[in-house]
């Protein structure tokens, strides 16, 4: 296990820079809690490399990339050019992986990934955008659910169900995010297919013109990410118990960035949505007051999040048994 000064590192990381997840990762038990503190810092030190505002220089961003890539399978050599605190971050992550079983394959194609969102800045289909979250989002599962210790036989079958939910988690940054990565980072997400079918020129975003063809694509990209959260809360029961209100918990927060987005009229290009601490601490606690009476992870998602259990409306959304109109 990474000793106490890595993990503290990697803990402070983690909740300067995920600030929502992080409020998740303190509801998993301390055997998961520490390895998730070593696992974000991982990712986040990494996407830090790509996303970055000052005029990169692109070979230099890969040969750094490449660094990560070998210290983390490893090759503690390749990092010595890197700063302290990624190194901390890189060995605590190699220990993490040794000790858990983390596959050599989720590194590679984690950083695959991070190398092309260098060279890749729009994605024609949403194939083409599944295949980026094969390793910006579903190694990142993948490796969660070895820091969990999930049984093999319940890993093959959570496995599809966390991948969902990963693809779900990002799927809704992409949504959230589409003013900041078109004007800092020169990336759009949605898929082109999308912007194709209802009709929206990509320069309506880069001047904030909510159009209505662009309310009808940022409502068809939200009902399909949806569609991944139903299927990604229906594996937490295939977690172990302990870990399954952390996860809850963090799919509850990330989904409720669909009820801003609604409540905003679908504009994402003007200012970027966010989730307050107040509505964080309502939710938790909301959370858990219907954990403790059904132990039921999904029937407390439709209770208490912003997507409902079957239905692809967008009305007015509602907060489970309470009514509260968001």
């Amino acid at each position: 296990m990474p000793d106490s000064d890595q993990i503290d590192t990697s803990k402070q990381i983690h909740k300067r820079t995920g600030r929502t997840f992080y409020v998740a990762t303190k509801l998993l038990p301390e055997r998961v809690r520490e390895a998730t503190y070593v696992l974000y810092a991982f990712f986040r030190v990494a996407d830090e490399v790509v996303d970055r505002t000052d005029d990169p220089d692109p070979a230099a961003q890969r040969r750094r990339l490449e660094s990560m890539r070998a210290a983390a399978l490893g090759e503690p050599a390749e990092a010595a050019d890197l700063p302290d605190d990624e190194r901390a971050v890189l060995a605590a992550f190699r220990s993490l992986a040794a000790e858990k079983g983390i596959a050599d394959d989720e590194v590679a194609v984690f950083v695959d990934a991070m190398i092309q969102d260098i060279e890749t800045a729009r994605y024609e289909t949403y194939a083409d955008l599944e295949a980026y979250m094969r390793g910006s989002s579903v190694a990142v599962a993948n490796m969660m659910m070895a820091a969990m210790e999930v049984p093999d036989a319940e890993r093959e079958r959570a496995r599809p169900h966390a991948a969902a939910l990963a693809e779900a988690f990002q799927l809704t940054n992409f949504l959230r995010d589409v003013r900041e990565d078109v004007h800092d980072y020169g990336r759009v997400y949605l898929p082109r297919e999308t912007l194709d079918r209802y009709g929206v020129a990509e320069s309506d975003l880069a001047v904030a013109n909510v159009t209505d063809e662009f309310v009808a694509a940022m409502r068809h990209e939200l009902q399909r990410t949806e569609r991944r959260y139903r299927e990604g809360v229906a594996g937490i029961r295939l977690l172990p118990e302990d870990c399954q209100f952390g996860v809850l918990l963090a799919a509850v927060f990330y989904a409720e960035h669909h009820r801003l987005i609604r409540a905003r009229d679908y504009d994402v290009l003007s200012e970027t949505p966010e989730l307050g601490r107040l509505r964080r601490g309502y939710l938790l606690v909301r959370t858990w007051v219907h954990w403790r009476r059904h132990r039921d992870p999904e029937a407390t998602f439709y209770a208490v999040s912003a997507i409902s259990r079957g239905g692809e409306g967008d009305g007015v959304e509602t907060d489970g048994a309470t009514g509260y109109a968001a």
